[in-house]
């Protein structure tokens, strides 16, 4: 136990002072007109948290003696953290509580199937041997694999479950499969290889399994631990699809017991618009 729990020099400053400003932020306001803040400065404080622990707890330490270490680390960064602080929308209100104002201009990113591709390809791109390997031994390229991770993980959260995304749930919907199905064949490489795919971690400290084992368990905590977040994600995308459609054949029904009539020839259906989620045509 000594072992797993020794390596905290020098972080209980940091947590400290991320204590005191997720305490200070949630104890903030507390008009009934912001009290939805609490949920979503939990949700954003709760993100950073991963993040800190992900990089000066033990699990930073052994991640460079472990590859099924550094998965755990990996998907925190890329996944679960990113999607905790998108989830608090730390920019969809100001301070007085109020909506951010929406401009005329799109707001970054604009191209959401760009984003989600190129989160694939940093994600995939980070497990290629020859990168894999230099962040294990670099200290600087594995900060900016930490960066990138984190960074391009909001960009594609932000595709999926932002206050304001640019694609219908179907679409959405498909991007997070593709994304999946890609972590998949990763965690399937891994797991069914028979070489060693990262002989940087030849001789970091293998004694409890082999670097083959290692990697094998590394490929399963990818190819399993990437599913919560895409089945909560998926679910979630669904009943606001199945909601939105059960809105639209209300709307029907009231039309039909109130005799009125749409300007447009056929049934009123929800039409997906783009800076605002979906939105019934006026009748």
């Amino acid at each position: 136990m000594s072992n797993v729990v020794q390596h905290w020099p020098g972080a209980w400053p940091v947590l400290a002072v991320w204590a005191i400003a997720a305490a200070l932020h949630l104890a903030g306001p507390r008009r009934p007109r912001v009290r939805y803040r609490a949920r979503e400065a939990a949700a954003f404080h709760g993100g950073v948290l991963l993040v800190l622990l992900a990089l000066i707890s033990p699990l930073g330490y052994w991640a460079g003696r472990y590859i099924w270490v550094r998965s755990i680390q990996d998907l925190l960064l890329a996944f679960a953290a990113p999607a905790l602080i998108v989830g608090g929308a730390p920019w969809k209100v100001r301070a007085s509580g109020r909506p951010a104002e929406r401009s005329g201009r799109r707001r970054w990113p604009a191209w959401p199937v760009t984003v989600v591709v190129a989160f694939n390809v940093i994600w995939l791109g980070w497990h290629v041997t020859a990168a894999y390997d230099l962040a294990a031994t670099n200290p600087a390229v594995r900060y900016l694999e930490y960066v990138s991770y984190v960074a391009a993980g909001t960009g594609f959260w932000l595709q999926l479950i932002g206050s304001r995304p640019a694609l219908p749930p179907a679409r959405r919907l498909a991007l997070l499969v593709g994304t999946a199905a890609a972590d998949t064949v990763l965690g399937m490489v891994l797991v069914f290889g028979s070489a060693v795919v990262y002989p940087a971690y030849r001789g970091a400290g293998h004694h409890a399994l082999s670097v083959l084992s290692d990697q094998q368990v590394a490929g399963a905590v990818l190819w399993m631990g990437v599913l919560p977040a895409v089945i909560i994600a998926a679910l979630a995308l669904i009943n606001g699809w199945l909601d939105a459609e059960e809105s639209d054949q209300l709307s029907r029904d009231l039309d039909r017991v109130l005799g009125r009539t749409p300007v447009t020839p056929g049934p009123p259906r929800a039409v997906w618009h783009a800076r605002s989620g979906y939105r019934r045509p006026t009748i």
